[in-house]
């Protein structure tokens, strides 16, 4: 395998969980960075600007900055900006996705409201739903959403994860919205800008300044950290500090490159 020269790093599960940073992830990380390895945070919870998330990490023993985390509320801002600004969306999400997304130009939809503070939003006359975390979610919502969808508007989503870990156990996350609403519309997601999307790996690699053979994806789940990792090229690191047990990691396919106890495992992998 190539030399190693760049990390990216999933946060819930892999580097902390919950307000407390797991075994082994300051000590890895500073040696880490000691060794002058490059390194990336990538969430796909579009509840917290970056900067929340850098202030975390650096709070818990990790200087971190902004332009060090990538997220996926962020990347579909950049994406759509690019790609599709013209688009009036209509977002399932929280506050701060809203902000990601007008930070980028894009025309929401949800700013429309009447002296009730309710929405009014005519349902053909959104380009575009994004679905995305929602832990204020309402049938109101879920009735726009599935109005806008089969009146033909597109369909996009931030993250597709199914639960978003916590201390305690996973809550709900925006994969059951996703599903909800192809079950209902008969629709398929279009697009999703977080894992294992390549669009959040585009962005990673485009940051890095790197060759995908020379970056490791860390992360705890296979299904998108050590998948997209496999797609993008990258080397994979599975650690057993999140959602993956050794026995999920050795019957996945396809199988990350190592399976690691916590990011203290690490350091040999990293050594060039």
């Amino acid at each position: 395998m190539s030399p190693i020269d760049g990390l990216v790093f999933d946060l819930d599960g892999t580097v902390y969980l919950g307000e407390a940073a797991l075994p082994g992830a300051v000590e890895a990380l500073t040696e880490l960075r000691r060794q002058n390895k490059q390194m990336l945070f990538v969430s796909n919870k579009p509840l917290e600007p970056r900067e929340a998330y850098a202030a975390k990490l650096t709070r818990l023993g990790i200087p971190t900055l902004p332009d060090d985390v990538i997220t996926s509320a962020y990347v579909l801002g950049y994406h759509l900006a690019r790609h599709h600004a013209d688009l009036a969306l209509y977002v399932v999400g929280e506050p701060n996705l809203l902000d990601e997304l007008r930070g980028h130009g894009l025309k929401i939809l949800n700013e429309f409201l009447d002296q009730d503070d309710k929405e009014v939003i005519e349902p053909q006359g959104v380009d575009a739903v994004v679905i995305a975390f929602d832990r204020t979610l309402t049938y109101r919502k879920l009735n726009t959403a599935y109005q806008a969808l089969v009146r033909g508007a597109r369909f996009f989503a931030t993250n597709a994860d199914k639960a978003c870990p916590m201390p305690g156990g996973g809550i709900p996350d925006a994969g059951g919205t996703i599903a909800a609403l192809e079950h209902m519309t008969g629709r398929k997601l279009e697009l999703l800008a977080g894992k294992p999307s390549h669009l959040i790996m585009n962005v990673a690699l485009d940051r890095l300044g790197l060759p995908a053979e020379r970056v490791m994806m860390v992360g705890d789940r296979l299904e998108t950290d050590i998948l997209m990792g496999h797609q993008a090229g990258m080397q994979t690191a599975c650690t057993l500090t999140g959602a993956s047990t050794r026995a999920d990691a050795l019957a996945a396919s396809p199988a990350p490159h190592h399976i690691i106890e916590t990011l203290i495992d690490l350091l040999p992998l990293a050594q060039n």
